[in-house]
């Protein structure tokens, strides 16, 4: 017997082996898994490597072409104006973006507050309803209790003979009006929580502005960027400014030095002058706003951004309120980042 078991070996040990090899394969299968995660995550670090040394290599071209152009004489003028522009650009820009995240703010907290409004309101008109209901029930429960009391005095001063042939009556009456009056003070209840449900109700959740709503917000953008457009008092000194936004250094040539100085002179000369834009042209842009939205076509119905060629012209509104009217696509040909700060 013992031999035999030597040989073919018992039912337990076949089992651990059983055991010792599924989890021999579990193993196996978690190491795979493992390794191709690795294996994800080098090829991701590689992509990102080639990546940065892409951008790095590029950063390099742009600095080795500016260092050429810095120590070229004809050249390095027009550098300084250059960047003079794409500082205004980008000056144009922040303003832009930034009044138009305030203007979008200004109108969700308006309506916000209005819809929040409407909504108190409605839930005090509620809860005073609710109340009045309160103080009318506990009228009648009071009425109810007073009515008791006087039934239970009435019965504990009748007579022996007064109490044997009216106290059962009486009795029954006593315990109708305890039923009644445990109702009432049941029905309070109920009221009282429904009191409490409606004075600790949540508000809503606020609705996302309306068409209209994105729409005038778009036309007081589009006004401020045709400020900051008439602000420079040159068509070719904007589009200048503009165009550095575009363009790389080294691809425009601004002249000699005497037409860059000229040019600087010009430029630094609306740099002090940006900052009032915000705070001097309110009424401006108001009525520069609905003279937009006369002239503005939308393809769709539910669209809240304007086709550009309608709202191509540029109203300038001077102190005395005499509009004149220039052509400058503002918007299609995208001054100022604009078609990237419109509401949508």
């Amino acid at each position: 017997m013992s031999s035999r078991t030597a040989i073919f070996g018992t039912a337990n040990d076949k089992g651990d082996e059983n055991e010792k090899l599924v989890e021999l394969f579990k193993n196996r299968a978690e190491l795979k898994k493992g390794y191709a995660e690795l294996r994800k995550e080098q090829l991701r670090l590689q992509k990102r490597i080639k990546e940065q040394q892409g951008a790095t290599a590029r950063i390099t071209q742009k600095l080795e072409h500016l260092e050429r152009l810095l120590v070229d004489p004809e050249w390095v003028h027009t550098v300084a104006v250059f960047y003079q522009l794409r500082a205004q650009n980008r000056r144009c820009q922040r303003k832009l973006a930034k009044f138009a995240e305030q203007l979008k703010q200004q109108r969700e907290r308006r309506q916000q507050d209005g819809q929040l409004s409407a909504w108190h309101e409605n839930r005090d008109q509620e809860a005073a309803a609710a109340q009045q209901q309160v103080g009318e029930h506990r009228m009648q429960m009071q009425m109810l209790e007073d009515q008791l009391q006087a039934e239970r005095h009435k019965l504990d001063s009748m007579g022996g003979i007064a109490r044997v042939f009216k106290g059962r009556a009486a009795s029954g009456d006593l315990d109708n009006l305890s039923a009644r009056v445990a109702t009432a003070q049941q029905q309070e209840q109920e009221l009282l929580q429904q009191l409490d449900a409606i004075q600790n109700r949540p508000p809503p959740d606020t609705e996302g502005l309306g068409i209209a709503t994105k729409r005038s917000i778009n036309f007081m953008i589009i006004a401020f960027a045709q400020q900051l457009y008439l602000h420079f008092r040159d068509d070719v000194l904007a589009s200048l400014v503009k165009e550095s936004g575009d363009k790389s250094v080294g691809a425009i040539n601004y002249g000699n030095k005497n037409e860059c100085d000229v040019l600087l002179e010009r430029i630094l000369s609306r740099v002090d002058s940006m900052d009032k834009i915000t705070t001097d042209f309110a009424d401006v842009l108001q009525r520069r706003s609905g003279l937009i939205a006369e002239h503005a076509v939308f393809k769709k119905d539910d669209d809240v951004v304007p086709i550009a060629g309608t709202v191509a012209t540029v109203f300038a509104i001077d102190a005395n309120g005499v509009v004149r009217e220039k052509d400058a696509n503002l918007f299609g040909e995208n001054y100022w980042d604009l078609s990237n700060v419109m509401s949508r």
